[in-house]
């Protein structure tokens, strides 16, 4: 055997193993596992399949509705599509979490949980949606005004 045809055997060998294994993880369920969250909108659109059940829903704090009730542990607040849209649909949302540090207004959430019959979304879980831009602190900035570089709001 030459070692030509040795190497062109070898290839369509190495081919055709990565076309297996391309063929097993699309036609497998392990789509089935990803996890996905649905928007406020998706979340209603669903009726009463969405009440009950564990699921993920995502979307952005609404200006103005977090309540925050620190002797009894408490967290309200409505998380909507988005901000940019004049008709945008937003569920209440109730929490006995301690919200993560970088929790705000206008920022983006997932937040896991369970839909209510009174139409409240009831965490047990919610995860902040951040940039993954860095902006270390400017030379001679003290450490208490990194806190608020951090949580600065997008125009």
């Amino acid at each position: 055997m030459s070692p030509q045809l040795k190497n062109k055997l070898l290839a369509a060998g190495a081919l055709a193993i990565a076309a297996g294994a391309l063929i097993f993880v699309t036609q497998s369920s392990i789509g089935q596992n990803l996890i996905y969250y649905w928007t406020p909108s998706e979340m209603l659109a669903k009726g009463s399949v969405a009440i009950g059940p564990t699921i993920r829903l995502g979307g952005v704090v609404e200006g103005g509705s977090i309540q925050w009730n620190e002797a009894q542990g408490t967290l309200s607040f409505r998380v909507c599509d988005s901000e940019a849209t004049p008709e945008k649909t937003c569920v209440p949302v109730h929490s006995t979490e301690v919200p993560p540090q970088m929790f705000r207004e206008h920022i983006g959430v997932v937040i896991e949980g369970n839909l209510g019959k009174n139409a409240v979304f009831s965490s047990k879980r919610l995860m902040v949606n951040h940039s993954n831009e860095y902006q270390a602190p400017h030379d001679g900035q003290p450490p208490a005004d990194w806190k608020n570089s951090v949580s600065e709001t997008a125009p």
